[in-house]
């Protein structure tokens, strides 16, 4: 399968999609496509939780504000899979979280050699239907209903071709596509870790979701067997579940990646707590507060 995931919205993942299958039979899923916009450092923190439920893939993942710059657009193997992008950062977290213990192995794309890929695919029977104008494909001319490649839209004109290629391509012999070189990423990205003592954690929110839960980089560890802990200087209760608490409350927990979040029960943690993404969090063992 080739997985896709961008910050594009609607409609431009269609045009990603067509792409890919004039080339390949894949089975396509998508992943999300509704990441924060050019938010490189959110998206790698989702794709690291969601793409290892994944058997053996091809990932596309396309979040890119240096779209049309001299970043370089790369392929990443990572154990059984391989993950095509943007060399800004964006596919190395879930690519370590996939790789496991092995090496991970990066190829640059030459955009111009990926050019002269053409597609591979059978093409299917088509009826011979008219053009507006009355007239056949055939007395046009016209064999191509393609627009013109685009410096803002790499998406469809570099990383889809991309992918399908590697999708049919051996993992073990991928420097065999005339399109990629071995090279190493330029760019790298580790998500930040938080300080964690006995009775007390520093650290910042990575990501808020789409339920306003406010999701730490400090370790769920922190929480256990505590009842209740100071967040930001108020006291909040601790709760394996939402519903540890009445709706509308606050609270603190251990979310399904393992951090802990700083929630509200049916409403957003994110505004009862005043958070946003990148924001410091401490958190203290109740009682552990300055006199």
């Amino acid at each position: 399968m080739i997985t896709l995931a961008s910050d594009f919205g609607s409609p431009y993942p269609a045009a990603m999609k067509g792409v890919v299958l004039q080339r390949t039979d894949a089975r396509l899923v998508d992943v999300a496509h509704d990441f924060p916009r050019q938010n490189v450092r959110a998206a790698a923190f989702w794709l690291r939780e969601v793409l290892p439920y994944y058997p053996s893939a091809t990932h596309l993942v396309v979040v890119d504000p240096g779209v049309g710059t001299d970043r370089n657009a790369i392929v990443v193997r990572a154990g059984e899979h391989a993950l095509v992008g943007p060399d800004n950062g964006v596919l190395l977290p879930p690519a370590r979280r996939l790789a496991v213990d092995d090496p991970l192995e990066t190829y640059a794309i030459d955009e111009t050699a990926l050019e002269t890929v053409e597609p591979t695919a059978p093409a299917e029977p088509t009826l011979d239907a008219p053009t507006g104008d009355g007239r056949s494909d055939e007395a046009t001319g016209a064999t191509d209903r393609r627009g013109p490649a685009s410096n803002t839209f790499h998406g469809r004109d570099v990383f889809a071709p991309a992918a399908a290629a590697v999708h049919d391509a051996p993992l073990d012999d991928l420097d065999s596509l005339p399109f990629l070189t071995a090279s190493e990423h330029e760019a790298d990205l580790a998500l930040p870790t938080a300080t964690v003592a006995t009775d007390r954690a520093s650290g910042e929110v990575l990501v808020v979701d789409g339920f306003g839960n406010a999701i730490t980089n400090v370790p769920g560890s922190f929480l256990a067997d505590r009842q209740t802990i100071v967040a930001n200087g108020e006291e909040v209760p601790v709760g394996e579940t939402f519903a540890a608490v009445s709706p509308g409350q606050r609270l603190a927990t251990v979310g399904s990646h393992g951090y802990v979040e700083l929630d509200v029960n049916r409403g957003r943690g994110d505004e009862a707590f005043g958070l946003a993404t990148g924001d410091e969090v401490v958190l203290e063992a109740d009682g552990s507060r300055p006199s």
